[in-house]
């Protein structure tokens, strides 16, 4: 027969059971904090049987890894940085945007200002500054940007050999040469008259220089050419270049080559037609130095 003993005198239940009960209580309540935290966050918790604790996280490592919890920003937190682009409004100018026209008046505007002297010895020669008539185009601001290009670093007075003046037009005013920036067809008829027939397809497409003018082609001051727009040249470049050009022609400077891919274009090769390989350059000095190919 069993024997009964008094309720005080019982024997306990066995611990390890109230223990095991306790723990898998306690491990309920961490899972539910756990997922309570994950689902405010936005996060994801992946669950496991209890084990040894997670190393701790690095910043960079990969959230995936066995026993991480990926957790979003808290609500409030300040925003992740995130690239901006300000390219809007740091984009070069490439082309100017609408028509150009294709014919002017065939008289001039010229700049009556004199300017300053650009070098710092040598023979000076003077030059004048003019825009065609019904091109749309502002003769002093054409001839800012002439005295730009003409002034460098880099421009032909760097040989400390020359110097160029801009003087104005007038009765009795002595020059060496003219600047001129024309509409394509008055372009084609003064350069042919030169002897340099700049007709690309049928079209007057360079500029060019005949003696005592330097005739610049309206239709690529405002439109570059497509190489250097595929290569995102800025327009303000090419036209550096092409002033530099025309006017080292001007100076008696022939036809130069690519000197290697991926180097400087020396400023008489003719970049309008094509770059061969070297990259856009508008200088005639680098560095000090005289930039040049072997003669074409």
């Amino acid at each position: 027969m069993a024997e009964i003993l008094p309720r005080r005198h019982r024997r306990p239940r066995p611990v390890h059971r109230d223990r095991s009960l306790a723990v898998r209580r306690r491990w309920t309540v961490l899972l539910a904090a756990a997922l309570a935290v994950a689902a405010g966050a936005g996060g994801a918790v992946s669950v496991g049987r209890p084990g040894p604790g997670p190393a701790p996280l690095v910043a960079g490592a990969a959230a995936s890894a066995p026993g991480a919890v990926d957790v979003s920003p808290l609500p409030g937190s300040p925003p992740a940085a995130t690239p901006t682009s300000d390219a809007s409004d740091t984009a070069p100018v490439l082309q100017v945007a609408g028509p150009v026209p294709a014919a002017g008046k065939g008289s001039f505007g010229y700049d009556d200002r004199p300017g300053p002297t650009l070098g710092r010895a040598g023979r000076v020669q003077r030059y004048r500054v003019a825009v065609e008539h019904g091109s749309g185009e502002d003769v002093r601001d054409f001839s800012d940007q002439v005295q730009v290009a003409l002034a460098g670093p880099g421009s032909w007075v760097d040989s400390g050999e020359l110097r160029l003046r801009r003087v104005p037009p007038g009765p009795g005013q002595a020059f060496d040469f003219t600047v001129y920036l024309t509409t394509a067809e008055t372009a084609g008829r003064m350069c042919l008259a030169g002897g340099v027939n700049i007709r690309v397809g049928g079209r007057p497409y360079t500029s060019c220089r005949a003696p005592g003018k330097v005739i610049v082609n309206l239709d690529r001051w405002r439109r570059s050419v497509p190489h250097y727009v595929r290569a995102g040249v800025p327009l303000s470049r090419y036209r550096l270049y092409v002033i530099n050009h025309e006017v080292g022609h001007q100076l008696g400077h022939g036809h130069e080559r690519c000197p290697g891919r991926g180097r400087p274009a020396p400023v008489m090769q003719q970049q309008t037609l094509f770059l061969d390989g070297c990259t856009a350059n508008p200088w005639p000095y680098l560095g000090g130095r005289r930039y040049r190919g072997r003669a074409l």
